[in-house]
């Protein structure tokens, strides 16, 4: 998928943005920024099961496998090497999740542990980028 604003100009005006991503008030758009977009593209199909868009261009886009979230990586803007905002991806279990992100080039910043009723950790992309998993322990 590409850039909302841009699906609907190459769509043209009669086309609006995918309509499970209009939703109000929901975060369903994301830029990740990266040096190298295709290894940070590879590195999310790997891990997480993302579907990629256009794997070999400049700009790849992505669709997580809630089909909630699109984005593209980006490398005109600045990688999120040290939290503000985190963004946190849901997992099915942490454990086997880091293993898959240190096995494709990625860095255990925080290993799991609970909080509460979920397991959390955190870890650097590829590309340099903080982001957290988590996983909610009831299921």
């Amino acid at each position: 998928m590409t850039d909302p604003a841009q699906q609907s100009q190459a769509a043209g005006e009669d086309q609006g943005a995918d309509s499970r991503l209009a939703t109000p008030g929901a975060i369903t758009y994301l830029h990740i920024p990266a040096a190298d977009v295709r290894q940070a593209a590879a590195f999310y199909r790997e891990v997480f099961g993302w579907h990629v868009n256009n794997p070999d261009s400049d700009r790849p886009s992505f669709d997580d496998t809630s089909g909630h979230l699109s984005g593209a990586w980006v490398s005109d803007q600045v990688v999120a090497a040290e939290p503000g905002l985190l963004p946190y991806i849901y997992v099915n279990q942490v454990d086997e999740t880091v293993a898959r992100i240190v096995a494709h080039g990625g860095e255990i910043v925080t290993g799991p542990f609970p909080e509460g009723l979920l397991t959390v950790a955190t870890f650097r992309d590829p590309a340099g980028n903080i982001i957290g998993l988590w996983h909610d322990t009831t299921r």
